[in-house]
């Protein structure tokens, strides 16, 4: 399959589609669709996947510490709330299994596309910087109320 760097006018849906997928499945917690999209991303903790191959770019997941430390503790228990490392290997997880999932709804891609393994950021005021050209997408959903950013970033 030959690489690609264009962002598919269905690929928000699909990547909506996986996110709400796993978070159900290994979070316990439903993501919905937010009445009014927030007007930037925001939050201290950040997750992303690279993808490599027929795809190249990165899915990201970004969201405040109260929602990360939420999310944590529905995947890992309660020792998840006082252990920040719990917190940043449950956000990464979330993260490498939507970007499987998003990968695998796509055909073709799954068997041609590789992801990295996740890395996570604490803090909010920083810039990510990618290789040009490059395409993307962004959304925010609800998790009790409060946004978790998604977003693609292809380039290629």
């Amino acid at each position: 399959m030959e690489s690609t760097s264009q962002i598919d006018a269905h690929w928000k849906g699909i990547l909506e589609c996986a996110a709400i997928e796993v978070f159900a499945m290994m979070a316990s917690t439903e993501l919905r669709a937010m009445a009014e999209q927030p007007d930037h991303p925001g939050g201290e903790q950040t997750a992303m996947v690279g993808l490599a191959g027929a795809l190249c770019g990165m899915i990201t997941i970004r969201c405040k510490p109260e929602t990360a430390v939420k999310l944590a503790t529905q995947m890992l228990g309660e020792d998840a709330r006082s252990n920040p490392s719990m917190v940043g290997d449950a956000l990464g997880e979330l993260c490498n299994m939507v970007a499987g999932n998003f990968k695998s709804k796509i055909t073709g891609l799954a068997d041609h596309c590789m992801l990295s393994v996740p890395t996570v950021i604490w803090g909010e005021d920083y810039v990510m910087q990618t290789v040009q050209p490059n395409s993307g997408l962004q959304f925010a959903l609800a998790c009790d109320g409060l946004p978790v950013w998604f977003a693609l970033v292809t380039h290629g």
